[in-house]
């Protein structure tokens, strides 16, 4: 039978209290944001009300990004700064973080893709690669996450994977092959740094327009088969990106570390 409350109780009764989405007062760290899914981000979180450092190669494109941010958050809390940052160089890495307050965020998103058959690659593009999205992404995040352990902050780490770090793709050996090592170290590290508050976590999109795929979107029969792939039928948009990126910082999603969030249209699915 079921358990009927009276006016009094029903009144009375507590209801949960929806997570905040929302990010002020939080510190956080997008690299490879000068454009793309970086950029969008970066954006994504100063919206939400963070103050982002964005990290690249080119100061010019940056501070462009940076002032539009700043310009667009003017009556909010969110604000935009901007930082050299060179995933492919230790040095670079490891100065860009130590100059650095205090993060509560890291959008790990650096990324570079040379696309060729497996019996093709050459090994200088192998070791451009994997400099990058393996050994520049793994070096950032352990620098952050070791700020984080000294200071005692809670934070979350998201690294842009793709789908690729879950299934095969023409001519994505090498690209597949860092990111699923980037879905591995993901994993180990939510493991080691869960008990201090520290979430890790990787956004794993299909085919985002963005200029790092050009190409291969503008190549027909590749753009066939992607469209086939895709169950919602269409391309990702960049847009596609910004609240996953938000959900995940935010404390919406405090009990999600060790995972993978597929941002794929449901290539993954079957």
């Amino acid at each position: 039978m079921p358990v009927l409350l009276n006016p009094y109780e029903r009144l009375m009764m507590k209801l949960p209290t929806t997570p905040s989405f929302s990010v002020e007062n939080k510190r956080a760290l997008v690299t490879g944001a000068s454009r793309g899914i970086g950029l969008a981000a970066a954006v994504a979180l100063a919206d939400a009300g963070a103050h982002v450092t964005l990290a690249a190669r080119s100061l010019d494109d940056l501070e462009v990004a940076a002032e539009a941010i700043c310009k667009r958050c003017a009556e909010g809390p969110g604000r935009a700064d901007t930082l050299i940052l060179d995933a492919a160089d230790p040095a670079s890495i490891e100065s860009a973080i130590a100059s650095l307050p205090a993060l509560d965020i890291l959008v790990n998103n650096a990324g570079i893709a040379r696309h060729a058959a497996m019996v093709d690659v050459d090994m200088d593009d192998f070791d451009a690669v994997m400099n990058v999205n393996l050994r520049g992404a793994f070096h950032i995040a352990k620098l952050v996450v070791a700020a984080m352990l000294a200071q005692g902050k809670k934070g979350s780490i998201i690294t842009t994977s793709s789908q690729m770090g879950h299934i095969g793709g023409v001519d994505r050996s090498v690209y597949c092959a860092s990111k699923f090592a980037v879905e591995g170290w993901t994993r180990a590290l939510a493991i080691e740094v869960g008990k201090s508050g520290i979430r890790v976590n990787t956004i794993c999109p299909t085919f985002i327009a963005t200029p790092l795929t050009e190409s291969t979107l503008n190549d027909p029969d590749r753009m066939s088969w992607i469209r086939s792939k895709i169950k919602l039928d269409r391309i990702g948009e960049v847009e596609d990106i910004m609240g996953p990126v938000v959900f995940l910082a935010s404390d919406a999603s405090a009990l999600i570390t060790g995972t993978s969030l597929m941002i794929d249209g449901g290539w993954t699915a079957g």
